[in-house]
């Protein structure tokens, strides 16, 4: 599929902002089933200071300055990528996930050792007796790992409501499991939460999921937003989406900017402002798949 991505993000501030520096994740990764054709950035009032770099996960950064006083911003992403649908392994062959746990615990091999760096607790996603109780019924011996993934996405999908008013960027996962409701970020943090508590990799990916309208009718601009979902480590075959706010392993719809531990580290976009006092947010996205 050929998708052509638009994310507009804009600040409109109650008063003269002096200094904006921000970091954007906004930038398509290159992936086994994603390529990316162009990606176009404009930035208003223009910067002061712009530099790209590659962070440390590899995901594409941008940092900007702007030392001009301001009364908005406007952030401009507008991206072309191709994706295909990934070669997943067979979830019953996977290795049993305590088998799958132990490598990691000792690991020997490069791709097992680079992956260990996803099995601890970051700052937004902790790790604890309750969500190792929520993972234990998906996971019983022997049970292999993917199958047991994709039962704690299925329950997931079932037990939990999905709420725009439920939760905030700095909502933790203890909190997500005793209200039983959030947005994508939420249940990303949860299954990453529980995947953790057995010693098992998981890692946070952002990103846009191409929806897809009632049948007969168009699709609404603005429709779509952005996206989240998780990535677990499985040893041999390598990383392996899955999507627990809507209970589907990731498939060519899924398109990929960042991952990291958490929402913290890949946020598409954060930063500082002096002054501006109050600030109204807006945020638009809009995936459509392109004919050539």
């Amino acid at each position: 599929m050929k998708y052509q991505i638009s994310h507009k993000t804009g600040y409109n501030y109650s008063a003269s902002a002096s200094l904006s520096q921000n970091e954007l994740f906004l930038r398509p990764r290159l992936t086994q089933s994603q390529s990316v054709v162009d990606c176009q950035l404009s930035i208003e009032p223009e910067p002061q200071y712009h530099h790209y770099r590659t962070d440390y996960f590899g995901n594409k950064a941008d940092v900007f300055l702007i030392q001009n006083p301001h009364d908005e911003l406007a952030v401009t992403a507008v991206s072309i990528v191709e994706t295909t649908n990934p070669v997943l392994p067979d979830p019953s062959v996977t290795l049993p996930w305590e088998e799958v746990a132990r490598r990691l615990k000792n690991p020997s091999r490069p791709a097992d050792l680079e992956a260990c760096q996803f099995i601890f607790a970051s700052p937004l996603v902790t790790v604890s007796p309750d969500t190792l109780s929520y993972a234990i019924p998906s996971f019983s011996p022997n049970v292999p790992v993917l199958v047991g993934a994709m039962d704690l996405m299925r329950r997931i999908f079932t037990e939990f409501t999905y709420d725009k008013s439920a939760s905030t960027v700095d909502t933790m996962v203890d909190q997500v499991l005793l209200n039983r409701k959030g947005v994508c970020q939420d249940f990303a943090h949860l299954a990453i939460s529980c995947l953790r508590s057995l010693g098992l990799a998981a890692r946070y990916v952002s990103g846009y999921l191409e929806t897809l309208p009632p049948p007969g009718k168009p699709k609404m601009i603005g429709a779509d937003a952005s996206h989240a979902w998780v990535s677990v480590y499985i040893p041999d075959s390598g990383w392996v989406d899955f999507d627990p706010t809507n209970n589907q392993m990731a498939n060519e719809r899924y398109i990929t900017l960042a991952w990291g531990r958490d929402y913290g580290d890949v946020a598409p976009v954060k930063g500082v402002v002096m002054g501006g006092g109050t600030h109204r947010l807006s945020v638009t996205v809009d995936v459509a798949q392109q004919n050539n």
